[in-house]
């Protein structure tokens, strides 16, 4: 198949470009205000950002067990103006800096600080998130299909899991679900025997909390006989999830005023300490890759599951590609080099698409020109690896 053209950084306009001069002014300010950063952590961070809008790629200055990657990464963008390099190696490249700038990989005080802690937890401590235990206590009882089907929704829609908490909202019924490939998702896994279902995070907060009660469900109901959660080694993307925060959530289920919520907690704290739920973690989630370049370890870590559940639109530019792909390019074509079968849920939050019937992409941009990046669209896209009599 004929590679798309890269999505790049800065081209005016466009999506990334908003991302680097709208987004993160907004970001670094937050990050300055939610700790007591020191002079010279705050002049670091307001440097970055001068120079990811406006100036050339610098070289990583770090004594961190990254730096020979990175070097690696980089060594034919150092130098150039950051609008020329892809949107994907970019903002990797943004947060591992502004992790630089505020000290996090040592030797200070700060090592270690996610600097984007406050805005999580805060997230967590909410009247909404309150209601949404309640919501995700009563989904995780339904009877037959029903909370299969709306915690999966759930899950999906993501920060916006309001949406999905409705049982009556079945399968294709939500308007913004632009692909569902639900059933092979459900027919893979209960025709597996003794599953292992990877699933890889995307957010922490309210996001982790819907994937986490599907996790539960996968467990209790034995369509997953265990779950390997992927999170990020360090802070990324502002609300990345980490183990600390998968921590958080767990406490918050544990301790929730919801009996059948502390229920749910207290199944999944024990499912690890049982090695049914268990959390792992690998350099190359925070590296500015595709998953075609999955390194052999964490390549044969995959190949053995029953299914990988992909979460997000970042894990989701990284399965197909951050390319412009005609939106009709069939997601099975560019995923079916992965080691596993995989289903994506995905909100669309940037350019890419893919999988969609001949002309629903133009009807969309005649109807909502914004469809690509708003988040009020998603897709539930499958795909299994490519076998020789594929070829």
């Amino acid at each position: 198949m004929t590679a798309a053209p890269p999505i790049l950084a800065g081209v005016p306009g466009t999506f990334p470009h908003s991302v680097f001069h709208d987004r993160h002014p907004v970001l670094i300010d937050q990050v300055i205000a939610g700790h007591p950063y020191d002079p010279a952590q705050r002049a670091a961070l307001l440097r970055l950002l001068d120079e990811s809008r406006d100036g050339v790629i610098e070289q990583l200055h770090t004594a961190a067990s990254d730096l020979p990657h990175w070097l690696a990464w980089g060594r034919d963008l150092w130098g150039r103006p950051w609008r020329e390099a892809s949107f994907l190696w970019a903002e990797s490249y943004f947060y591992r800096r502004l992790l630089e700038a505020v000290g996090y990989f040592g030797p200070g005080a700060w090592a270690g600080v996610d600097p984007f802690a406050p805005k999580k937890y805060a997230e967590l401590d909410t009247p909404q998130v309150a209601a949404e235990l309640a919501a995700l206590a009563d989904i995780s009882t339904a009877p037959g299909d029903a909370a299969r089907d709306a915690l999966l929704r759930s899950a999906l829609w993501g920060n916006q899991a309001d949406l999905g908490f409705r049982l009556t909202a079945g399968p294709g019924t939500r308007s913004g679900l632009l692909a569902d490939d639900s059933a092979q998702l459900w027919s893979a896994l209960d025709g597996a025997n003794d599953a292992t279902v990877c699933l890889i995070a995307d957010n922490a907060g309210r996001e982790l909390l819907p994937d986490l009660v599907l996790a539960d469900h996968l467990l209790s109901t034995g369509r997953a006989a265990r779950i390997v959660l992927y999170l990020k080694p360090q802070p990324y993307y502002v609300s990345d999830a980490t183990l600390h925060d998968l921590l958080a959530v767990l406490r918050l289920l544990r301790t929730a005023a919801e009996p059948q919520a502390q229920r749910i907690g207290q199944r999944l704290w024990q499912a690890m300490s049982e090695d049914r739920l268990l959390p792992r973690t690998h350099e190359f989630f925070c590296a500015p890759l595709t998953y075609h370049d999955l390194p052999a370890d964490l390549t044969a870590e995959l190949s053995t599951a029953a299914m990988t559940i992909l979460k997000g639109d970042l894990n989701y530019r990284r399965l197909v590609g951050d390319r412009y792909w005609p939106p009709t390019t069939p997601f099975a074509d560019l995923a079916d080099y992965f080691p596993s079968p995989v289903t994506a849920l995905r909100t669309l939050k940037c350019d890419v698409a893919t999988g969609l019937p001949e002309g629903r992409a133009a009807e969309l941009d005649a109807a909502d020109p914004s469809w690509r990046t708003s988040g009020d669209y998603a897709v539930i896209q499958y795909a299994r690896p490519r076998t020789t009599g594929d070829m």
